[in-house]
């Protein structure tokens, strides 16, 4: 609940970027001010890393920059509710691939029909929109598939750290290029640079370093269903930030999203305490 309230708090801020900088750059943005933020906490240079380790932390970066790449073009061309729900498809895919049992299938069924409820799903949209948002579905499985096996070789955090400067890196001439090409006097507005920093902060440091302990915690599919909750906080935040107030079929959806929550914990099994050999023991605890 916390990682979710500061991602959309950070998405508010974003708004204002997005009246001068092109998403993909905001994008950027996000991850370098959160590799700055992340490699000055963690220092991970002080861990022994193997060509291995840094390949998959590297992956890991990538996988989540261009997540928001795409959600950040999809949102530009579609109604985010439509590019929300269309999101979803994948950290829903992957809990009901994770799924072994029939309350799990149905927890995904009030998930899927809670999401849709809540995003306000349209059908007319812009075609180059929806295969962004589709993108940024299949990238959000990826996201948890990957962080998870980053979650379990208990380098999590440090993992994040050196991603995301890879991604910025490494993604550095596309994203930036796309706004030098079109207006570069962006980077020379100092609240360019503070909101990116506020994004990056609010939308990738907090909630991602929340989510490695609880994917070392617990299974990729409840923590999928867990992701389940966002669009919920999403209209909490713009309730008590932009006077959003939701509506009757809105709540309806938060009801059966928190129903799915509770059919998958009253059948899933005590989640495994994390090994005290684990740098980060203390924090997942």
């Amino acid at each position: 609940m916390a990682g979710a309230v500061s991602q959309y708090l950070g998405a508010a801020v974003g708004v204002f970027l997005f009246e001068t900088t092109e998403p993909a750059t905001v994008a950027w943005l996000r991850a370098a001010a959160a590799a700055l933020v992340l490699l000055a906490w963690r220092r991970p240079w002080r861990r022994g890393w193997t060509w291995r380790s840094a390949g998959a932390a590297a992956a890991f970066g990538l996988v989540t920059v261009g997540m928001n790449v795409a959600f950040y073009e999809a949102i530009a061309r579609i109604p985010l509710g439509t590019a929300v729900a269309v999101e979803f498809v994948g950290p829903v895919a992957v809990a009901t691939l994770g799924s072994r049992r029939a309350r799990d299938v149905a927890a995904v069924a009030l998930v899927v029909a809670g999401v849709v409820l809540l995003a306000g799903v349209q059908t007319d949209v812009d075609p180059v929109g929806l295969l962004f948002a589709l993108l940024a579905a299949a990238l959000w499985a990826g996201y948890i598939l990957v962080g998870k096996s980053v979650a379990d070789a208990g380098a999590g955090l440090d993992s994040l750290a050196v991603g995301m400067a890879a991604a910025a890196v490494l993604s550095a001439p596309l994203l930036v290029g796309v706004q030098l090409g079109n207006d570069a006097s962006v980077f020379g507005d100092a609240r360019t640079w503070v909101f990116g920093m506020g994004v990056g902060v609010l939308s990738s440091v907090i909630p991602y370093a929340l989510d490695q302990p609880v994917l070392a915690t617990i299974g990729r599919a409840r923590f999928a269903l867990l992701l389940a909750l966002l669009p919920a906080t999403a209209t909490v935040v713009g309730a008590a930030v932009l006077a959003q107030y939701p509506t009757p079929v809105e709540l309806a959806g938060i009801a059966l999203v928190m129903l799915a929550l509770i059919v998958n914990a009253s059948a899933s099994s005590p989640p495994i305490r994390p090994r005290r050999s684990d740098p980060d023991w203390r924090m997942q605890t």
